[in-house]
């Protein structure tokens, strides 16, 4: 085991928490509970085959864009990015770069994970990038390492998945038989079923989504019929939730093209309008909507990523490799009107919204307000703070902003949005935030010193109040 390091303040056992109430907040009330996990981008074939990784960088660095982001910052040379470097290379250049990562969530996401799996408290660095790699490598060789032993140290009950319209979904099924203490549930994610802007793209991607329904999509209404039937088959196999997406929600008030002579021209291979693109999505979206409210699934949108802006780099290494940054986009109107030709009808399902630029955080938990109409508990959720909002900064202020403008007592609390299955310490640092954040307010007066009321606040925010939002049950896989 790679020995203890000098500096005893960093990641102590008291880590983010600045006082004796917080700290009670955590260690009793937050620290053990579970963890559902409720929007990640883990691979289901590597859960259900429970993969075990060869290596550190396999399982750390690959697919990391937040990683790699940080490394081209350095001035390192895409060979030990996504290159054909040796894995090793890659790690060893990770290593170096750790130490330039101070007061970026990385250095704190790293040593957590080096530490809660690991067992490593060592500040990692070039100099020990080779101890530290082989220890890691030789722990992960041991069947606890694998992925589902990964997921238990971690006390993961709950993930969801992030799964298009036409995969099998065979692997969450087949998941579903063992007897693991984990359940895996797909969630719905139907981008590119309305991503018109490359009509060669979406006609192909159309022909799979027939394929997948059984259904020749020659119209729009086969189009809706197709993914309604897609809806149908996620629902039999435990889904339960749905994910978009996309820049911002559209809005119109008035029929303005008709969708059937626009699906015409997509399928003639003719560009459209950015307003006719706008007005296919947004009532492909409600119709979409409309489709989860039946089956009493949650929906959630990711809003405002502006996507791929470095065509050099989306050319040589494709899309999702850390090319994508905070977007401008203007929200409220539109995602008023959107959610209100939904609830007009009564048939808004129930929403988590995520806000990624911090301008608008005040935007979204007002928003959130307008459609809670007392039938379920925090019906419309302002979601945790996303991508580069999922940081202490970012977290705290949507977390502040929530309690200032809504209640956080409902809030669904933490996920992980990620690819690694070494992820999971994010839940503890949003929980040692959060315990903060309360025990700050106790301490200054602005809160009574009721630790059974708040410690059920806390566990509430953290545990509870997800499980009871989402409808996760085993017996929901019926086939």
């Amino acid at each position: 085991m790679i020995s203890t390091n000098s500096q005893v303040n960093f990641l102590s056992e008291d880590f983010l928490l600045q006082n004796s109430f917080a700290k009670t907040l955590y260690h009793d009330y937050a620290k053990n509970l579970p963890i559902i996990d409720y929007h990640n981008h883990l691979s289901p074939s590597e859960v259900n085959s429970n993969r075990q990784f060869s290596n550190m960088s396999q399982i750390w660095l690959a697919g990391d864009h937040y990683k790699w982001r940080a490394m081209r910052t350095l001035g390192i040379s895409e060979k030990y990015i996504t290159g054909n470097a040796t894995d090793s290379e890659k790690f060893k250049k990770w290593a170096q770069t750790v130490p330039y990562t101070m007061r970026n969530p990385l250095y704190h996401w790293t040593h957590l994970e080096l530490k809660r799996y690991f067992g490593i408290e060592e500040i990692l660095n070039e100099s020990n990038a080779a101890e530290v790699y082989l220890h890691c490598n030789e722990l992960l060789q041991k069947p606890e390492y694998a992925t589902q032993g990964l997921l238990g140290q971690m006390k993961v009950e709950v993930i969801c998945s992030t799964d298009d319209p036409i995969d099998s979904l065979h692997d969450h099924v087949n998941f579903s038989r063992k007897k693991t203490g984990l359940s895996m549930y797909p969630a719905f994610r139907p981008d590119k079923a309305y991503a018109i802007e490359n009509p060669d793209a979406y006609l192909s991607y159309l022909e799979k989504l027939g394929e997948a329904a059984g259904i020749s999509i020659q119209n729009y209404e086969d189009l809706l019929a197709a993914l309604e039937n897609r809806i149908g088959y996620f629902h039999e196999r435990g889904c339960r939730l749905s994910d978009h997406g996309l820049e911002q929600l559209y809005f119109f008030e008035k029929d303005e093209f008709n969708l059937q002579d626009l699906f015409e021209l997509i399928r003639f291979k003719k560009k459209l309008e950015p307003k006719e693109i706008q007005y296919f999505k947004f009532k492909t979206l409600q119709e979409l909507c409309k489709m989860y409210h039946s089956k009493g699934w949650v929906q959630q949108f990711h809003l405002g990523a502006l996507r791929n802006t470095n065509t050099r780099k989306l050319s040589e290494l494709g899309p999702d490799t850390g090319f994508d940054s905070i977007g401008d986009f203007d929200q409220a109107k539109a995602l008023a009107g959107f959610l209100n030709s939904l609830d007009s009808k009564d048939q808004l399902a129930k929403t988590v919204l995520y806000n990624l630029n911090p301008r608008d955080n005040e935007v979204f938990a007002t928003m959130i307000g307008n459609f809670n109409d007392g039938s379920t508990k925090g019906k419309i959720q302002f979601g945790s703070g996303w991508w580069y909002l999922d940081q202490k900064d970012g977290m705290e202020a949507q977390m502040n902003v929530l309690s200032n403008m809504g209640l956080i007592s409902c809030f669904i609390g933490m996920l992980t949005d990620s690819r690694s299955f070494l992820s999971f310490p994010r839940h503890e640092y949003f929980r040692r935030i959060l315990c903060n954040l309360f025990g700050k307010d106790v301490e200054n007066g602005e809160l009574p010193w009721d630790e059974k009321w708040l410690g059920k606040i806390i566990t509430d925010i953290c545990y509870h109040n997800a499980k009871n939002y989402f409808d996760f049950n085993s017996k929901n896989i019926t086939v």
